[in-house]
């Protein structure tokens, strides 16, 4: 059986958890998540010790796949309704900056033109400083996907190292080159 899936998914005390058809609902003090789970595995929710288990029918290859899978996105739903994942990104360069205007990132960054990106749905933004991008979310892969389309608009080059990248990313650098008279 997989590592992963075999574990049960402790509930937090102050989540409620509710399974109606394949439709798992997951309400904690920092949002509401669903998911929709594969037909090809099973989730019950325990009451004695407050745990969800995820089982899988046979040990076909497709199976034993989503049993992991589907058990680590159960348990990063536990957990971000609880306490929200957060992402960090710098913006690194002369004259680079970020901004917001509502629900939209402003994003200057070299280019003739600013680059604006609508912040989805249940993401958070905030600017301490116009180089630094906080964003928080209940939802682990909105929150990675997001950051990950702030850092495509101009990831960080490995001369200088400019661009936009994960705080505490550590960006290859080369040499330039020599000049010779």
């Amino acid at each position: 059986m997989s590592r992963i899936g075999r574990k049960p998914v402790p509930i937090p005390a102050n989540v409620e958890v509710s399974l109606s058809g394949r439709t798992l609902t997951v309400k904690g003090p920092v949002g509401t998540l669903t998911l929709e789970h594969h037909p090809g595995v099973s989730i019950e929710i325990g009451t004695d010790p407050a745990q969800i288990v995820v089982n899988r029918p046979d040990d076909a290859r497709q199976s034993r796949a989503l049993h992991g899978l589907t058990r680590s996105l159960v348990n990063n739903m536990a957990l971000g309704v609880v306490t929200p994942f957060e992402k960090r990104l710098e913006v690194v360069g002369v004259g680079y900056q970020a901004s917001m205007n509502g629900k939209e990132l402003s994003l200057q960054v070299g280019f003739a033109n600013t680059i604006k990106l609508k912040i989805p749905d249940g993401v958070t933004c905030e600017l301490p400083s116009g180089t630094l991008i906080i964003l928080k979310s209940a939802d682990k892969h909105a929150v990675g996907q997001f950051a990950a389309n702030i850092r495509q608009v101009r990831p960080p080059e490995p001369y200088k190292g400019k661009g936009v990248r994960y705080q505490g990313e550590q960006i290859r650098r080369k040499a330039g080159k020599a000049f010779a008279k």
